[in-house]
């Protein structure tokens, strides 16, 4: 018993420390991965590689903007 509350509590610790991740665009891929992986009968996976594929491409830089420059008011 008392190794179990050990673990709980080194969990609990572990978990409050953890640093808090980005997940810009990983709820949406990972709901349509999941779908898509349900279709295959693999949800799990599925989510998961939704996820990171999500945040990847939320990520990405748009390269039509990517020498777009703030209007200058200088007259």
């Amino acid at each position: 018993m008392r190794w179990i509350m050990t673990a709980a509590c080194a969990a609990a610790i572990s978990i409050a420390f953890a640093p808090v991740a980005e997940a810009k665009g990983c709820i949406k891929g990972a709901v349509v991965g999941g779908v898509a992986g349900h279709m295959a009968g693999h949800g799990k996976l599925g989510a998961a590689a939704g996820c990171v594929v999500g945040h990847h491409e939320t990520n990405k830089k748009d390269p039509h903007n990517a020498n777009a420059q703030a209007p200058s008011d200088r007259k």
